[in-house]
C-alpha cells in the first residue's frame, strides 16, 4: 500500500514537469522555425504554374478523373485569361501560360467543345486584350476537328480567325467550304464561302457572316461575342461619317477641328458616342482623324478591319 502510494505521488510530481518539458520543446522549435524562415525564406509559389505537363502522360496522371481534371485546367485557363486581360495598364500582361492550359483540358477531355471554341477566342485577341496568337488558336481548332471530324463549328471558326483578325479571306473562305462539306453543316456556310472569296473583307459581308453567327449560335458567350463584332462593324459606320464631317472642316477652314463643337455648323450634334456610350476622339494621325477610345469596350478594332476607317461616304 506505503509502495502504490510513493508512486501515485512520483507521477503526480512528474506528469507536470514532463508537461512543462515538452512545452519548452515545442515553443523552441517555434521559434527556431520563426528564425529559419525569417533568415532562409523559401521563395513564394507562384500563380502562374503549370502542375501537370502536357502530352500523353496527362490522362495517366489523372488516374480516371480526366472530365473532372479537365474542368479544372478550363477554369484555370479562364482564370488566367480574365485576370491577366484585366492587369492594370503597365502591368506585365504575359499570357504564356494560356495556351499551354487550353492544350491540357483538351488532351484531358478531346471533346471539350467549349474549350476549342472560347479558346480560339481567347487567342485571337489582339494584345493587351488577349495574347494575338491566331497560329495557336487554328492548331487548337485544327485539334478539335481531329478528335470530332463531324464538328462543323471548328472548321467554322478557323474560317473566321483567318477573316476577322487575319485579313486572310482566301484561307477563309476554304475553312467555310470545308465546313460547309461536313454532315449537319446549316446551308448558308456554301453562300458564305463564296462570298468571302469573291468580297473578301467588304464590311457588308463581314456584317452579313456575324450576323449568321449570331442567329446560329448554340450559346451566350458566342453570340455575345458576335453582338460586340457587329458594334464593332457600327462603330466603323459611325467613324466614317465623322471623318465626312472632318474632312467638310478641313476644307472650310484649312485645318483640323480641335473639338466636336466645331462641327456643329456641319451637322453634327452634341458628342458622338459609340455603342457603349464612350465618345469617340479626334486624332490628326488617325485615318479620317477619328479614332475609337482606347476606353470604349469596344477597342480594340480587329486589325483587319480597322484599316477600313477613313473611307468616308463609301457604303460599309
Amino acid at each position: 500500500m506505503a509502495g502504490g502510494g510513493t508512486d501515485d505521488r512520483l507521477a503526480r510530481v512528474r506528469a507536470p514537469i514532463l508537461l512543462g518539458a515538452a512545452l519548452a520543446c515545442w515553443a523552441g522549435a517555434v521559434s527556431l522555425g520563426a528564425f529559419r524562415d525569417a533568415r532562409h525564406a523559401l521563395p513564394p509559389v507562384a500563380d502562374d504554374v503549370l502542375y501537370l505537363a502536357g502530352g500523353a502522360a496527362a490522362p495517366r496522371l489523372a488516374l480516371g478523373f480526366d472530365a473532372i481534371l479537365a474542368d479544372v485546367y478550363w477554369i484555370r485557363s479562364i482564370q488566367h485569361f480574365g485576370s491577366t486581360r484585366r492587369a492594370k495598364a503597365g502591368a506585365d500582361k504575359s499570357y504564356g501560360l494560356l495556351y499551354p492550359l487550353l492544350d491540357l483540358t483538351t488532351t484531358l477531355d478531346p471533346h471539350f467543345s467549349i474549350a476549342y471554341r472560347f479558346g480560339s477566342i481567347f487567342l485571337s485577341e489582339p494584345y493587351p486584350n488577349g495574347p494575338g496568337r491566331t497560329d495557336q488558336a487554328i492548331a487548337l481548332l485544327e485539334r478539335g476537328l481531329a478528335a470530332d471530324p463531324k464538328k462543323w463549328q471548328y472548321a467554322h471558326d478557323a474560317g473566321f480567325v483567318h477573316y476577322w483578325w487575319r485579313g486572310d479571306y482566301r484561307a477563309a473562305a476554304e475553312w467555310f467550304e470545308r465546313a460547309s462539306r461536313i454532315d449537319g453543316a446549316p446551308w448558308w456556310l456554301t453562300s458564305m464561302a463564296a462570298t468571302t472569296l469573291a468580297q473578301g473583307g467588304d464590311r457588308r459581308s463581314s456584317r452579313h457572316l456575324w450576323q449568321q453567327l449570331y442567329e446560329s449560335a448554340d450559346n451566350d458567350w458566342v453570340k455575345s461575342n458576335a453582338r460586340l463584332r457587329l458594334a464593332q462593324l457600327d462603330a466603323l459606320d459611325q467613324m466614317d461619317a465623322l471623318a465626312a464631317l472632318v474632312r467638310r472642316h478641313t476644307e472650310a477652314r484649312g485645318r483640323p477641328p480641335y473639338s466636336w463643337r466645331e462641327l456643329a455648323p456641319f451637322g453634327l450634334r452634341g458628342v458622338p458616342l459609340d455603342s457603349s456610350g464612350t465618345p469617340f476622339e479626334l486624332d490628326a494621325t488617325a485615318p479620317g482623324g477619328v479614332r475609337l477610345s482606347p476606353g470604349s469596350s469596344l477597342s480594340p478594332l480587329p486589325p483587319a478591319l480597322a484599316g477600313q476607317q477613313g473611307r468616308a461616304g463609301q457604303a460599309p
